[in-house]
């Protein structure tokens, strides 16, 4: 069975069509793939965080044990509820996908448990994928397609969002950031957490479009200048998102590693000033540091030293050879050196 209207989706993800004993969700946006897997198994079972309700496997799981998905699905639940076994695929590799698609086949029809549910969570499925085929012409599976939100699903998911805060935006600030939100789930949800504590959660207020100009920037690049500022700073998860909303708003990897080494380049040009006997304050205005970056950047110019920078230029300037290279993947290359560099910053105690 496949399903592919929003309407459809959520009415299944309420309430699992009668019958149905296995779910294939899949697509590009692992972000919303993973949100509704969490729904669905909230209906699935009782107890969605009971080890004793529930499997969780992954391929590495399937290699050990080529029998563990058939173990598992006739399994009985040991807590008395409804039994639910998870299964994440990351690799996409096909022997993995075909395990898991007989698996699927067999108990859609009852061939194991038949009051256990069938959870799959994968990436971005081709029509020629043994699993996506086996989910779509059961009667017992579900297939649902995962795509990238669409500016309508943006600003709903905005909304709903901002309203358990007490929070609401005018026309012109909700169509702002629609523009500027990356639509992968994961990363959106990030951001509004970010700009709810940015207004402040419980404000009971209605925001306007200038009210946000400083959250959001005035260009793409404020993003990234904001990646490399929490790279530098031993912030990974903040610089990696960072870098992914940039990439939304058209930042490609070489402009990622440019604002990581300009980066640089300011911390460097404050160090040396200061070691000529300018005080450090002033010597990061003197470098272009924006006021209100002003503190962060001091922080971490009192824990960077130039010949730490110096260990890390070798990295910077092959970052930037590889990015330019035709059919490089600039932007992974642009993340691996953000976390070479958050993991250096750390390690100096940021």
């Amino acid at each position: 069975m496949i399903l592919s209207r929003r309407p459809d989706i959520e009415r299944f993800l309420d309430q699992p069509t009668k019958g149905v004993r296995a779910a294939l969700i899949h697509g590009r946006d692992r972000g919303q793939v993973h949100e509704r897997a969490d729904r669905l198994a909230a209906v699935a079972t009782a107890r969605p965080d009971d080890p004793f309700d529930v499997a969780r496997l992954a391929e590495a799981d399937i290699d050990r044990d080529a029998s563990v998905l058939d173990s598992e699905l006739s399994a009985q639940s040991l807590g008395g509820g409804r039994r639910l076994v998870r299964l994440k695929l990351t690799d996409g590799r096909a022997p993995i996908e075909r395990a898991a698609a007989e698996a699927l086949k067999t108990h859609a029809e009852g061939g194991f448990n038949p009051d256990a549910f069938f959870l799959i969570e994968a990436g971005e499925l081709g029509r020629d994928s043994a699993l996506r085929r086996a989910a779509e012409k059961a009667d017992g599976a579900a297939a649902i397609v995962c795509y990238e939100d669409e500016p309508g699903d943006v600003a709903r998911l905005i909304r709903e969002s901002l309203a358990r805060d007490k929070i609401s935006l005018t026309n012109d600030a909700l169509d702002l950031v629609v523009s500027r939100l990356p639509h992968e789930r994961g990363v959106a949800r990030q951001e509004i957490e970010r700009l709810a504590l940015y207004i402040g959660p419980g404000a009971g207020t209605t925001v306007g479009a200038e009210a946000l100009t400083d959250f959001l920037g005035v260009e793409p690049e404020a993003s990234l200048a904001e990646a490399a500022q929490d790279a530098f700073g031993g912030k990974l998860a903040q610089a990696q998102a960072g870098l992914r909303r940039a990439a939304a708003e058209g930042e490609a990897g070489p402009a990622a590693v440019r604002a990581l080494s300009g980066h640089a380049a300011r911390i460097r040009r404050t160090l040396t000033a200061a070691q000529a006997g300018a005080d450090l304050g002033a010597a990061a205005k003197a470098a272009g540091v924006f006021w209100r970056n002003e503190r962060e950047f001091l922080r971490q110019a009192r824990a960077w030293t130039l010949a730490q920078l110096d260990r890390l230029q070798p990295d910077l300037l092959e970052a930037d050879r590889v990015c330019k290279q035709t059919g490089s993947p600039d932007r992974l290359i642009a993340e691996r050196l953000a976390m070479t560099i958050a993991g250096r910053a750390r390690r100096l105690g940021l």
